[in-house]
């Protein structure tokens, strides 16, 4: 099979960790034994990752020196090192001649979306509600209440095109995994003259690797996270597992927007759109996933 594994942000950095290197790499290590797997079983594999955590970190130092890089650039810095720890951690993991490609991937966008007007992606660490108004304050920062705390939220307009996706196509197949679309990919958009530049804003990761799974024909799309399964009530003692669902019958609206929403969207446009099959579950699980044995399922 052909498929786009998308490791979300709190696959590789769990909740509550330290965004220390020495914990993103263990982290990293424990990715690439899951997935190395579905590989070494003849599976064409596109890996995407989130970067929310890391993009944020870099924004928060740069706000520091007063000296900062605009989002775009710094996506492609969280692109380049999250995408080197999953190369290496799969090498080691495969046959020493098992071909691996880490792919920048810039991912156009709209100036006009609405997302620009109504930032939402959560970014970065999580602060105690006045630092955070501190930091918003300082920096011109907008800043929500995520969990039990506060982070920063920036624009996530939604994917249009993917510009290396025959590049990653042609990659795959030649049965080369691909880690790609890092944190949603590097948002562009087209200027006046015809010429690219960045935009400040962070993809949604999920939405991205749907858009990926579709343009590349994959036979599925697995959006993998730290938690077993979508659950009901999520976060209350009533919290109940979803074994399966229907994507035409889906309603997004019934899941929270910073959390599952996204995967539950993007899982379901992609069922929608090409009558495959998407999941959503544990890293750890990933193998019975695939089998239709874990997760959520979810279904034409």
């Amino acid at each position: 099979m052909r498929i786009v594994a998308a490791l979300g942000g709190n696959a590789l950095l769990r909740r509550g960790e330290p965004m220390t290197a020495a914990v993103q790499a263990r982290n990293v290590r424990r990715a690439g034994a899951a997935i190395a797997p579905l590989i070494a079983a003849g599976h064409q594999v596109a890996i995407t990752h989130g970067n929310g955590p890391q993009i944020g970190l870099l924004a928060e130092r740069d706000a520091r020196s007063n000296d900062g890089y605009p989002l775009d650039v710094l996506g492609a810095e969280t692109d380049g090192m999250i995408g080197y720890l999953i190369e290496r951690e799969l090498a080691g993991a495969l046959a020493p001649q098992h071909p691996i490609v880490g792919v920048l991937t810039q991912i156009s966008v709209d100036r006009g979306d609405p997302a620009f007007g109504r930032p939402t992606k959560p970014i970065g660490p999580t602060y105690e509600r006045e630092a955070a108004r501190r930091l918003a304050d300082a920096h011109g920062w907008t800043v929500a209440a995520d969990g039990k705390g506060w982070r920063r939220v920036v624009p996530s307009p939604a994917p249009i095109d993917i510009l290396e996706v025959r590049a990653i196509e042609l990659l795959l197949d030649h049965d080369v995994t691909v880690i790609c679309c890092g944190g949603g990919g590097i948002p562009v958009a087209a200027t006046e003259t015809g010429t690219l530049e960045g935009v400040e804003a962070v993809i949604d990761k999920d939405h991205a690797s749907a858009l990926l799974a579709r343009l590349l024909g994959a036979d599925m799309l697995l959006l993998l996270t730290d938690v077993a399964a979508v659950q009901t009530a999520w976060g209350t003692p009533d919290a109940r597992a979803i074994p399966q669902l229907h994507a035409a019958r889906l309603d997004p609206s019934a899941f929270p927007e910073g959390s599952m929403r996204p995967k539950v969207e993007a899982a379901m446009t992609f069922v929608n759109e090409t009558g495959r099959r998407a999941a959503i579950g544990r890293l750890e699980d990933v193998a019975a996933i695939v089998a239709g044995e874990a997760g959520t399922q979810i279904l034409p």
